[in-house]
């Protein structure tokens, strides 16, 4: 049979220089507009026409776009055995053994890769970029369904151990194969990403999650169709990707990556001109990620999964719930967590909500995650192992690991100097204190990379050793200076110079505080724990209201959003409470403003436990 699919990219690779691999890549991108485009008119409520026409898509792509005809078998035993181990495996182990299986079969795919690779005639895309990407969802998808499972037995427990995060991702009956297949081989991500969740997926394929969209604002004459409009939204992010690309192939060519590993490189340029270079290297090499992941989050927005909500204040709507990348915040970032917060989003959710914190032990008073070596371990391990067998990639991470310690270190001693810890006091070289910040950040980024890019322990080590190691050097001399023998000096020396807070500073009238007004600070201070304690006693549970959702497929958590962020703003003005009275300087205009922003969230919640209390008597009335 004749590959109606081989012209376009022998055409597509004559005109951008792109080799065959790439060229696979970026046609599935480019036919996925399109065929979003067909899904998103389907009827809304024929849930298995769409499901059939999402896995049909991705079959296509598999088998005359990516020729990866074995490849897909690879991905369909992955999905089917997660698909099986959930419904029949009742074990609390469950996730943790199908975590194990499918790392381990794409630590298979992995040294597949790498060996055939070895042969420098073996240019075809191989298998293990769709396998990350299904490896994420998979395994996201068998802890969300134990999370359900915990849910019908054990509620204390769930509302205990799990965040909102997870608690919204709780799948509470298993779908049907089809829907499931569907999740699992999305056209628009099954080769570069982006990930998400079956709970995005379900309340996407349902249209539930465009329920709050204006009638105005649907689409359709006479018919409305639920999967608003987002057209110029998509082409926005098509653009941009299409500019990451155009000044790749511009940088490409004049930055080679090849000669950071030349004499001529270590030898014949300064220092500077050097770690410089590597920056400028790694920056080209994220070029290729922003491109590929901003173009596939176009794809997810033109078919509506991109979706995230419609504000009715600023008519406006949100369509970020699958980005992956943020280059603009990466680029911009003044320390190591900004940016990795900033780079592969989806894959941090993954990593943190199930890898990290399922690690963690659960305080069972507090229901807060305890840090511990185990979990940091877990999680690195983990993000390594999940990129490859390459010595690169664990070089790269257990740098990055390093010098984030090392911003956690100057962020607690050297930051204060020039903003206090709540932001009123900043020293007017804060500005030249965040260059510096940028620098140093971007120009580590631009040594860390380094192996990722080379990936074997030798040229990697030579690319170091051409630098004279410096990110390490400085960070084990940093470490030393604030946990050598001399560190409470030197922790001493830095916050003896921390700019105080203008917000706890007493005005200097001269005199001391007599002894009734403190008497009256004091009590006003009591007043407002005691408002803010009993407001809080006073909140109703998650346990209580969460029986009106039994016989929801995927746990709808809109309602305890509310109760967290109401709890969440109470305990912040307790926190500012408790501050004022252990400084014994809370003055009356902050009193003031405690009581009234109390008075607000007490508001706030009479009109949740009203609303509460008429969902709970329309169940009564439909039981």
């Amino acid at each position: 049979m004749e590959n109606p699919f081989l012209a376009f990219q022998q055409y597509l690779s004559g005109v951008s220089g792109l080799d065959l691999e790439s060229t696979k890549i970026l046609t599935c991108l480019v036919v996925s507009f399109p065929a979003s485009a067909i899904f998103k008119r389907l009827p809304d409520k024929n849930i298995l026409l769409k499901n059939v026409y999402i896995v049909a898509v991705s079959a296509i792509f598999i088998a005359f776009i990516l020729q990866i005809r074995s490849g897909f078998f690879i991905l369909l035993f992955n999905s089917m055995f997660t698909y099986v181990i959930t419904r029949y495996y009742r074990s609390p182990l469950m996730p943790w053994v199908n975590f194990i299986v499918l790392m381990l079969l794409m630590c298979m795919s992995h040294l597949k890769s790498q060996f055939q690779r070895l042969n420098p005639e073996k240019v075809d895309i191989d298998i293990t970029g769709a396998q990350m990407v299904l490896v994420m969802k998979l395994t996201s998808y068998a802890w969300s369904y134990r999370d359900g499972i915990l849910y019908k037995k054990d509620r204390n427990r769930f509302n205990r151990e799990l965040n909102q995060f997870q608690k919204s991702r709780a799948i509470l009956s298993q779908p049907s194969l089809l829907s499931y297949l569907g999740y699992s081989f999305f056209y628009g991500s099954i080769v570069t990403g982006p990930s998400f969740d079956f709970a995005d997926y379900h309340r996407f394929i349902l249209t539930d999650v465009f329920d709050d969209v204006p009638a105005e604002k649907r689409p359709g004459k006479q018919r409305k169709r639920k999967i608003p409009h987002s057209g110029k939204v998509a082409l926005l992010k098509v653009v941009q990707g299409l500019f990451w690309a155009a000044l790749m192939f511009v940088l490409r060519p004049r930055f080679p990556t090849e000669y950071e590993v030349t004499g001529e490189f270590r030898h014949e340029h300064s220092f500077l001109y050097r770690i410089c270079y590597m920056w400028v290297v790694s920056f080209v090499f994220r070029l290729k990620y922003y491109a590929a992941w901003t173009i596939s989050e176009a794809s997810c927005i033109v078919a509506g999964l991109g979706y995230n909500g419609y504000d009715p204040v600023k008519k406006k709507m949100y369509w970020n719930r699958v980005q992956n990348i943020d280059p603009k915040a990466f680029e911009t970032g003044q320390n190591v967590h900004d940016c990795l917060e900033a780079w592969n989003m989806n894959t941090n959710k993954w990593l943190k909500n199930f890898v990290y914190l399922r690690c963690c032990n659960i305080d069972r008073e507090t229901g807060k995650p305890s840090r511990g070596v185990l979990p940091t371990f877990a999680t690195f391990a983990t993000s390594a192992f999940w990129h490859g067998t390459m010595p690169g990639y664990y070089m790269t991470f257990i740098a990055g690991a390093i010098i984030q310690t090392v911003g956690r270190v100057f962020r607690h001693n050297l930051r204060p100097m020039f903003i206090s810890k709540d932001g009123s006091n900043v020293s007017t070289f804060k500005k030249f204190y965040d260059l510096v910040c940028w620098v140093v950040t971007q120009l580590s980024f631009g040594y860390i990379v380094g192996p990722f890019l080379f990936l074997t322990f030798k040229r990697s080590m030579l690319l170091w050793a051409g630098v004279y190691f410096w990110v390490h050097v400085g960070s084990f001399a940093v470490f030393f200076i604030f946990n050598g023998p001399y560190a409470k000096q030197v922790k001493v020396f830095f916050q003896n110079r921390a700019l105080r807070s203008t917000a706890l500073q007493e005005p200097d009238h001269g005199t001391e505080k007599t002894e009734l007004e403190a008497e009256k600070s004091e009590k006003a201070k009591d007043d407002i724990l005691t408002h803010s304690n009993q407001s809080l006693a006073s909140l109703p549970t998650f346990d209580k209201q969460s029986e009106l959702h039994d016989s929801v497929g995927v746990l709808d958590v809109d309602m305890e959003s509310n109760i967290d962020r109401i709890n969440e703003e109470f305990q912040e003005w307790k926190r500012e409470a408790t501050k004022g009275k252990k400084a014994q300087q809370l003055t009356n205009e902050e009193i003031e403003h405690l009581k009234e922003g109390l008075t607000k969230l007490q508001g706030d919640l009479n009109d949740y436990i009203g609303s509460l209390d008429t969902l709970s008597d329309s169940k009564k009335k439909k039981d």
